[in-house]
């Protein structure tokens, strides 16, 4: 499926764009085959929360970009065909929306297309504070929840 009109994505290099955590959203509740990839770390994902998509009748898929110190995950793509993501639209999630790009241009590289960067990730970067309370999933008061997988 294309993406919706009301959806546009910013072009980008190598996957179909970045877009908005509210237009990710949009896409999951509009496209029965879309699917929300969160590729942050298991301990992010315990420590600070994941998106709560029941409400859309979807669940997450849950497959680390990076693992724990920091090393790739050589599987990532296996997990991912393991999941049943075998075409698009996929949308990549990670903690700010750096690590999500690079799982949008691998998965479309692959041929998992389209693939979609969330802009501002699950909870931003941090502010001038240093606290990561500005952008995000969590501050466009998307659903979310402090259960982890």
């Amino acid at each position: 499926m294309s993406v919706p009109a009301h959806i546009e994505a910013q072009l980008a290099e190598g996957y179909a764009g970045d877009i908005t955590p509210q237009q990710a959203w949009d896409l999951l509740a509009a496209d029965p085959d879309a699917t929300l990839v969160d590729v942050r770390t298991e301990a992010e994902w315990r420590a600070i929360g994941v998106p709560d998509t029941a409400s859309i009748h979807k669940q997450p898929v849950f497959a680390e970009w990076v693992q724990a110190g920091g090393r790739p995950n050589t599987r990532f793509l296996e997990e991912l065909k393991a999941a049943g993501i075998a075409d698009g639209p996929v949308i990549f999630l990670c903690r700010s929306g750096q690590r999500s790009i690079g799982a949008a241009r691998l998965a479309t590289a692959a041929g998992i297309a389209p693939s979609y960067n969330v802009l501002e990730g699950f909870e931003g970067a941090p502010g001038v504070d240093g606290v990561r309370d500005q952008q995000g999933w969590k501050v466009a008061g998307l659903p979310w929840t402090e259960d982890a997988k």
